[in-house]
């Protein structure tokens, strides 16, 4: 029963080091340039998805029946179509690697600037999200969302 405990604690242990793992890495792939390693920490289309919500909330578009031959409605799918092709076209990964760059660089006076040392706030949000903030809240933080991901933490929104 005492071994079952221990096996329980060291579980629970290694899942709450697993994000900081993944931070690290991010960091040693924001720092050597290493797009390849990028690209299977960042989510891109996630990130698009969660910019998507927040101007579509901000302009007031509602989902939902509506008459469909308003002028409203054809304004609505209008700017859907066009905002989708300009997030697309905007955030790439090279826009989230820049983002994330200046982001630790605004939140640390190192040179060079990393990732981590902007670090001010990690941890989880929930068993599946992961916070991290990078400079000081109240003083234009920047935030990015880590979610659990085929068994990888994925930065799914940076939060500016």
């Amino acid at each position: 029963m005492r071994l079952l405990g221990y096996l329980v604690f060291f579980a629970l242990i290694a899942f709450v080091a697993w994000p900081y793992y993944h931070v690290y890495r991010l960091d040693d792939a924001l720092g050597k340039d290493d797009m390849q390693e990028l690209e299977q920490l960042v989510d891109v289309p996630a990130i698009r998805r969660n910019y998507k919500e927040r101007l579509e909330g901000g302009l007031g578009i509602q989902p939902g029946p509506q008459d469909p031959g308003s002028a409203l409605v054809w304004l609505q799918q209008n700017l859907r179509r066009l905002g989708d092709s300009a997030l697309e076209q905007a955030i790439t990964l090279k826009w989230a690697r820049d983002t994330l760059k200046e982001s630790a660089a605004r939140a640390t006076d190192r040179q060079p600037p990393y990732f981590m040392a902007g670090i001010t706030f990690a941890f989880f949000e929930s068993y599946d999200s992961f916070i991290i903030r990078l400079g000081e809240l109240g003083r234009n933080a920047t935030h990015v969302r880590m979610r659990l991901r085929d068994k990888t933490w994925r930065v799914t929104d940076i939060i500016r």
